[in-house]
């Protein structure tokens, strides 16, 4: 099984080496980095040419956004299976792809996720968030649930099938696309109650309270764009479904890397 590991970035130097080393450092080792990155002029385009000879493809030219961007990647992947890593975040071990090539032996089963933690963005060990997920069962996505999206490696066919992250969404496309591939296409799905991702804190879709609001509404509206209702008070489900991962902690083997 070949495993596609694609990473989105647009100045991200202090942080994109880090992201190469993770994927570099893994113990299964049929897998190809792919890094698509957006005409970054800060100096992240020369980490990047330092660690060439570890990322099977990568292109640097202007893009209409992060799911833009993405689907490049998932179009030039040429892997079994396709997840993806953010520019400013790392594997929580060097196990993780030879869990989801595990988790994926079985040819019925079409996609995995895993659990994941939010990080201290200056200090990976700190842990301020924990993701915990849970098994796909139906009305999930209508309560505002989805899987950990870096956690979440899909059969290529899948996208092929399906389509690739609707690029309406600014925010949302991956609870877009894990709602349509889940809930509207009914894939088979397996989940590994394991942390596979440490993820900064700050991403586009939390780090203000405007973003926070506009993904929000965003969700609502892919809702309604597969065919899911969902009560007008979504929005507040939508949140109350987080608030569990500032107050829960995984287990202390998981407190440092």
């Amino acid at each position: 099984m070949k495993i596609s590991v694609v990473t989105v970035v647009f100045n991200n130097v202090a942080t994109i080496e880090g992201t190469i080393l993770s994927v570099a450092a893994q113990s299964y080792k049929n897998v190809e980095h792919i890094i698509i990155d957006g005409g970054s002029t800060d100096g992240t385009l020369g980490v990047i040419a330092r660690h060439r000879d570890k990322l099977a493809y990568m292109v640097s030219e202007p893009d209409c956004g992060i799911y833009d961007a993405m689907n490049k990647g998932i179009r030039a992947a040429t892997g079994d299976v396709v997840g993806t890593l953010n520019a400013d975040d790392i594997y929580a071990d060097d196990s993780v792809l030879a869990q989801v090539a595990g988790a994926l032996c079985d040819e019925s089963i079409d996609a995995c996720y895993a659990d994941l933690v939010y990080v201290d963005a200056q200090d990976t060990r700190k842990i301020r968030r924990y993701w915990r997920s849970r098994p796909y069962a139906p009305g999930l996505f209508a309560r505002g649930w989805m899987p950990a999206h870096p956690t979440f490696f899909v059969r290529r066919s899948v996208y092929e099938r399906y389509g690739l992250f609707n690029t309406q969404f600014k925010l949302q496309s991956d609870f877009d696309l894990t709602m349509r591939f889940m809930d509207v296409h009914h894939i088979r799905t397996i989940y590994v109650p394991h942390i596979w991702v440490r993820m900064r804190m700050g991403g586009a879709s939390n780090r203000s309270l405007r973003n926070v609001l506009r993904g929000n509404w965003e969700a609502y509206q892919a809702c309604h764009v597969n065919g899911l209702k969902v009560s007008p008070l979504f929005f507040l489900v939508k949140i109350a479904s987080r608030l569990p991962q500032f107050f829960s902690r995984p287990p202390a083997k998981h407190d440092t890397l």
